[in-house]
């Protein structure tokens, strides 16, 4: 398998190349998570919760059912949006205030971003294996956001 820095550098070229000429931020967000679900192993969910006022609300998404509204500084995503920290959790059963929207989720790693320079969401990924995400994953997916804030 190719190594997770030049996996994160391929997928971001993708993932730019799909969104950098398509103006709709829904259909942008829809592919990439779309992406992401296609080329990440061991995961359960992966998608978006977009900031609206004091709550996140569910956006494009890849997975099961998933909760809908998220309190800012509730759960994991709510830390992440709150403290604009990225949150990678190896144990979620272990993060105080979890927000459990499928059971078997283990692992997760949440990641703000901003449009136009303001903070717009997270992307949250989740995964049923402990300890999924390490600190290149953390690397590649920060970079990999980075990248696509640019175009969104």
């Amino acid at each position: 398998m190719e190594n997770k820095l030049a996996f994160y550098n391929r997928l971001t070229k993708q993932a730019v190349a799909i969104i950098e000429d398509e103006p709709d931020v829904i259909a942008n967000l829809s592919n990439i998570s779309a992406l992401l679900n296609m080329e990440l192993e061991d995961i359960n969910w992966v998608g978006f919760y977009l900031l609206k006022g004091e709550q996140l609300v569910l956006g494009p998404f890849q997975g099961k059912v998933a909760c809908v509204r998220i309190p800012v500084g509730r759960g994991v995503c709510g830390t992440a949006i709150s403290e604009d920290t990225v949150q990678r959790i190896d144990d979620v059963h272990q993060f105080e205030g979890h927000i459990a929207c499928d059971a078997a989720s283990n692992s997760e790693i949440v990641i703000p971003f901003r449009i136009g320079g303001e903070l717009y969401g997270v992307l949250d990924i989740d995964s049923p294996i402990l300890s999924r995400f390490d600190q290149f994953d953390e690397e590649g997916l920060v970079s990999f956001i980075n990248a696509l804030q640019k175009h969104l």
